[in-house]
């Protein structure tokens, strides 16, 4: 009996960090911003002392990449120029941060009214990848550990979705999947790719499922009016390498890995395909609803928009496929604005309000938007200089939250101080956020951002910690406060 104790008390201590079942659906979507969104026009700080040293530092020539604040009516404009685009969009936060203001880049309308008026989003500030707590003189002096390989596209992928550098197997997006799956009849739906492979939604139990923007990927053959799978019109043919597929002819472990992910993607492609409402039918088309105002004022195909879409019709379906929590995964590429941020920046905002405005519509046409929590992520934050005709690699920066469950209207976390170079041009000697080149020193960790999301998900304390390891380097309330309970 004596030995069975440690184990019994092992059992007991999972048993009391285990989440209490799911009775509700819940579902988290993470925006990844591929490339290193450029925060310091993506949320601005508009007083005085900041717009000051904002337009100091960015509006260098002969190239600026500084956004104006008013932009004087009935004159015409170079194409692309700051002020062709327009006036910054203010906002007001709920909570008063030592006298400053705030607004977003002139291409967020959207997001500015649910920031302002509906409060289903919310801006979480100077968020980036961290180790333990980090001031700036222990940056400087190498006091303190910081993230291996800052600054690196891969790596700082893999930092922000896996908490690791390239070559981390699971994200922890799967690690949340993980924790929930039991809510769910089967694994198969719990985490779900609408941008190919993703490390974030990579766990150890539960399989990242994959679909593409129109749908789940229906494997080898063509299906029929009935679902039906053919090769060249015969459903025998069909049938038959369906079978062969599915199965391993030898005991090799990688051919009978193979085997098990054809058959488990056959699978899922039938039952998925099964649950799906048509993308043409409302509140999910037409066509045209996935299509945004380009900056040049066009109509133009929003791929982030489609990806989205698909994620709507799966969460309709949830009730179909039994799952009660869903993790998402959706991307839009571009970021990495070395040249021609202007007009390349803003086209990028552009889709990201689009995008975001449809999915928080259609999500409230479905009468789910209170279960739904989207929210931006990206590798890192962009330089506060100017290279000429763009901005370098950065690390920290800005973050959207959005839905029905957000605590919307304001902004979390401390903006940073925005400084200039100092005399001797070594760096931003006025500012305890900014590092060389003015980039951001994030003031808040990946952790801390996705503990507060992990809570509002279902998962305890115990969770959390297993989820983010390195949450237990940082003293303080890991929930940020932005999402209701």
């Amino acid at each position: 009996m004596g030995a069975a104790a440690p184990l019994a008390m092992k059992l007991a201590a999972a048993s009391a960090m285990a989440a209490p079942p799911a009775t509700d659906y819940r579902a988290l979507v993470c925006v990844f911003l591929y490339g290193g969104n450029d925060a310091f026009n993506t949320v601005l700080a508009t007083d005085e002392p900041s717009w000051a040293n904002y337009t100091a530092v960015r509006n260098q020539q002969p190239e600026s990449i500084a956004l104006l604040r008013n932009v004087p009516a009935n004159h015409r404009f170079p194409a692309g120029s700051p002020a062709w685009l327009g006036g910054v969009l203010p906002i007001s936060a709920a909570t008063v941060q030592s006298g400053r203001s705030f607004a977003m880049h002139p291409m967020l309308g959207a997001l500015q009214t649910m920031f302002n008026t509906s409060r289903r989003l919310a801006v979480v500030a100077n968020v980036g990848s961290l180790v333990e707590p980090l001031s700036k003189t222990d940056y400087l002096q190498g006091l303190k550990r910081k993230p291996p390989k800052l600054f690196s596209h891969n790596d700082q992928q893999s930092t922000w979705m896996a908490l690791a550098p390239e070559g981390t197997a699971m994200g922890w997006g799967g690690r949340l999947a993980d924790a929930v799956a039991s809510a769910n009849n089967s694994s198969l739906f719990t985490a779900i790719s609408a941008s190919g492979d993703s490390v974030w939604l990579s766990g150890q139990t539960v399989r990242q499922y994959q679909v593409s923007p129109a749908g789940p990927v229906r494997m080898g053959t063509q299906a029929d009016s009935k679902g039906v799978g053919r090769v060249y019109g015969s459903d025998v043919v069909g049938a038959a390498l369906e079978r062969i597929v599915a199965a391993s002819r030898d005991h090799h472990a990688m051919a009978a890995d193979l085997a098990a992910v054809n058959q488990r993607s056959i699978q899922a492609e039938r039952i998925l395909s099964g649950a799906l409402p048509s993308e043409a039918s409302a509140p999910y088309g037409p066509v045209s609803a996935l299509q945004y105002t380009t900056v040049a004022g066009a109509q133009a195909h929003n791929p982030l928009a489609q990806q989205l879409q698909v994620v709507a019709r799966t969460i309709a379906a949830q009730g179909r496929l039994g799952v009660k929590r869903q993790v998402f995964f959706v991307s839009l590429g571009g970021f990495d604005t070395h040249n021609q941020q202007n007009l390349n920046h803003a086209e990028l905002m552009a889709k990201l309000n689009h995008a975001l405005l449809y999915f928080d519509t259609t999500l409230r046409a479905l009468g789910v938007d209170q279960k739904v929590t989207t929210f931006t992520a990206s590798e890192f934050g962009r330089s506060f200089t100017s290279n000429g005709d763009g901005s370098d690699h950065g690390w920290g920066g800005h973050h959207f939250v959005m839905g029905g469950a957000v605590h919307g209207g304001d902004v979390y976390g401390a903006f940073p101080v925005l400084a200039r170079k100092n005399r001797r041009d070594t760096g931003f000697d006025g500012s305890p956020d900014q590092i060389n080149n003015g980039i951001l020193l994030p003031r808040l960790s990946v952790e801390h951002y996705g503990a507060t999301l992990g809570r509002w998900f279902g998962l305890t304390p115990g969770q959390l910690v297993d989820v983010f390891p390195n949450l237990s380097h940082f003293s303080g309330p890991s929930d940020l406060g932005f999402l209701k309970t």
